[in-house]
This record gives C-alpha cells, sequence and structure tokens, in this order.
C-alpha cells in the first residue's frame, strides 16, 4: 500500500475570481490526483479560496471517486452529531487538531500550520495587495511556514 498523499489549500478571505484561476486550479488539482498520488485535500475555513478550492474538487471528485475532501477545524473540538453531519454533507471527514486547544487568537494560524504539516502538497492564494497592511496576514504566515518546511508549493494568483 503506497503512502498516503495529501495537499491543503490555504489564501486570503477574498479573492479576484476568475474562470482562468479556476481552469488553472482544476488542471493542477486533476495533476496532483494522477501524477503525485494525491487522494485527500484538506480545507480550513473562513476564505473565499477555500470555498472555491471545495467547490472544484467536489467537481472533480465525481471522475474520481476515491479522494477524499477533509474539513481541519479551527473552532469548536466538540461539535454535536447534527453539525457533524451538516460539515460531512461537503467532506468525507472532519477532525480538530488537539495542539489547537488554547490557542486563542492564533487558532487559525496554528490549523494552519497542522494542515501545511500533514501536507505533501499546498495550494496558496496570496495577494500582496489584497492583504492586510495593519498587520501580517495568516495567509503571509502560512506561506513562510510553507517555505520553512521546505514543503512543494504552488503560488496563485
Amino acid at each position: 500500500m503506497s503512502e498516503m498523499r495529501v495537499a491543503s489549500f490555504l489564501g486570503h478571505r477574498s479573492i479576484n475570481e476568475s474562470d482562468q484561476l479556476k481552469k488553472r486550479l482544476c488542471v493542477l488539482i486533476e495533476k496532483l490526483i494522477l501524477e503525485e498520488g494525491v487522494s485527500t485535500f484538506l480545507f480550513g475555513s473562513k476564505s473565499q479560496f477555500d470555498g472555491l478550492c471545495l467547490e472544484l474538487v467536489s467537481q472533480i471528485q465525481k471522475r474520481y471517486p476515491h479522494i477524499k475532501r477533509v474539513y481541519v477545524r479551527a473552532e469548536y473540538p466538540v461539535i454535536s452529531e447534527r453539525y457533524r453531519g451538516y460539515l460531512l454533507e461537503n467532506y468525507e471527514e472532519t477532525y480538530y487538531p488537539k495542539k489547537i486547544e488554547g490557542a486563542g487568537r492564533l487558532a487559525y494560524v496554528e490549523r494552519n500550520f497542522e494542515m501545511i504539516d500533514k501536507s505533501d502538497f499546498c495550494i496558496v492564494y496570496f495577494d500582496n495587495s489584497n492583504a492586510p497592511t495593519t498587520r501580517k496576514s495568516g495567509t503571509r504566515v502560512a506561506l513562510d511556514y510553507i517555505i520553512k518546511k521546505k514543503k512543494k508549493l504552488y503560488l496563485f494568483p
């Protein structure tokens, strides 16, 4: 049995969504499945990029039903069965990383680090013109961590 290959999506809350971006992402997702053996895609929340990538992976999953979508929660270590059921309408799995308990305001940063650590490939939407000006963006922090960890990076737009 070959090892499970994982890719994660990280990006800004708002992006410049276009048909060209969707097309480029679809080509990459399919390439990761077919050429790199990726079978699991990790998603966070709170970003338009995550939403777009979830939509695209869900469409592609119709052709490759073996792939899994996993929602990595940054909130709610314990969830009700009703909320779990709601999440599992769009994902095959969800979990809350133990290491982010008590992280407070850094929960999203720590969740992103968890996703990066578990991934072989990181697909990131980073646009300096979209980044906050009063602080370092969470996406920038994630990007720096990806580079530090020497993960395979696909950078958009």
